[in-house]
């Protein structure tokens, strides 16, 4: 499974250690900070206007990184949270929260990446890998109604990987969900037309539900991309021949 754990980690410098060996005194919050946290400790909770604290949650997200940084995930854990508490549109705290959560507390990442996904507002390498491990949690728990909408997302998103493509629907047809798998390969056509394997690949998952004419369909397109594939083309007689 793709680790969803992005650039927020830089190399640990002195100042860093500097940092941490400080008394934890000089990290007490001041009473702005403990009125905020105290008053919308709750994640959940939406908010605007005066209840955000954006200076004060960029204040806990370093806190967090540096934390993060001499993998002391517990305290980086707390910071976080401060700082999401603090200014809930923090969307580098909501990842960086995710990606520690993601090292064993599966389902409290969830939720995060969802948030941190819905705050996105261009295409990055951050929200291609929140989209991604999204859907191989989802995946994993079974969720397969949740699942297929964050795997053909992703599939949009990173047109290049055509091997996540066949984990996908590999998953979705062996636990008896072959609509879906059909689906990740159709929509694997639709973004990279010319792989042909994903055409067979569909037809065979048609064939298997007795699709028989929609399976040679997707052969004949298979062989439409290689037309000097002895494979394809005896793969199309094969199939004509049954039916």
């Amino acid at each position: 499974m793709k680790l969803f754990r992005t650039a927020h980690r830089t190399s640990i410098t002195i100042t860093s250690l500097a940092i941490l060996t400080l008394s934890t005194s000089s990290f007490a919050q001041d009473d702005g900070a403990a009125s905020v946290l105290q008053r919308y400790g709750n994640l959940n909770i939406e908010r605007t206007g005066p209840t955000i604290d954006a200076e004060l949650g960029r204040k806990y997200l370093r806190r967090g990184n540096t934390y993060s940084n001499l993998e002391r995930f517990e305290e980086a854990v707390d910071e976080y949270r401060k700082a999401v508490s603090a200014d809930p549109n923090l969307a580098d705290a909501i990842r960086n929260l995710a990606n520690t959560y993601y090292l064993e507390r599966f389902d409290e990442a969830k939720p995060l990446l969802a948030r941190f996904i819905r705050l996105q507002t261009t295409t990055t390498a951050a929200l291609i890998a929140a989209v991604t491990t999204l859907g191989e949690l989802e995946r994993s728990d079974g969720n397969y109604a949740a699942s297929i909408a964050f795997d053909l997302r992703a599939i949009e998103l990173d047109s290049d990987n055509d091997s996540q493509v066949h984990i996908m629907a590999n998953t979705y047809n062996n636990a008896g969900e072959a609509d879906k798998a059909i689906t990740v390969y159709q929509k694997a056509i639709e973004v990279m037309p010319g792989n042909a394997f994903f055409d067979r690949s569909l037809g065979r998952i048609l064939e298997q539900e007795s699709r028989i004419q929609e399976a040679l369909q997707a052969y004949e397109s298979a062989a439409a991309k290689n037309p000097d594939s002895d494979f394809y083309s005896n793969l199309v007689e094969s199939t004509r021949s049954r039916l």
